[in-house]
């Protein structure tokens, strides 16, 4: 496969970044951290400078947004399932996705409760502990 000249990169790459693609704790915690800045802060409110993300957007739909939310919140816990993470962690993910559906579930209340209760950044807080414990290499310092 000929190399791509940096046009081509460019087209491949529209937001600048790609995702990584392995299976080694670095590029989950990738994916993990960009599926939870989709899900919980991928806009701001103006004015308010309150973060919100697909979660809260989607949740405004009756049923199947709910439902998109959880799938896409259940990946999180799929991912932290392939990275060998405890049993009791992994049901204290699902309990957070199973609780930000249920309660996103209700008309008008289950709106105002996806810009409260974040599971996603909980379950990403709970996957990032483990990946520092037991995986230190893929710690990322920010700036």
């Amino acid at each position: 496969m000929k190399d791509m000249d940096t046009t081509d990169q460019r087209r491949a790459r529209p937001m600048g970044f790609t995702l990584p693609t392995g299976t080694d704790p670095a590029s989950v915690r990738g994916r993990v951290v960009a599926m939870e800045k989709l899900l919980e802060r991928s806009l701001v409110i103006p004015g308010i400078k309150m973060p919100v993300g697909l979660d809260a957007l989607l949740g405004l739909v009756p049923v199947l947004g709910d439902v998109l939310t959880a799938a896409m919140g259940a990946y999180i816990v799929w991912e932290a399932r392939n990275l060998g993470m405890p049993k009791w962690k992994l049901a204290r993910m699902g309990a957070n996705v199973l609780f930000d559906t249920a309660i996103g579930a209700i008309p008008l209340v289950g709106d105002a409760a996806d810009l409260l209760f974040r599971s996603n950044s909980k379950n990403l807080r709970i996957l990032l502990r483990h990946l520092d414990k037991h995986h230190p290499q893929t710690r990322v310092i920010e700036g």
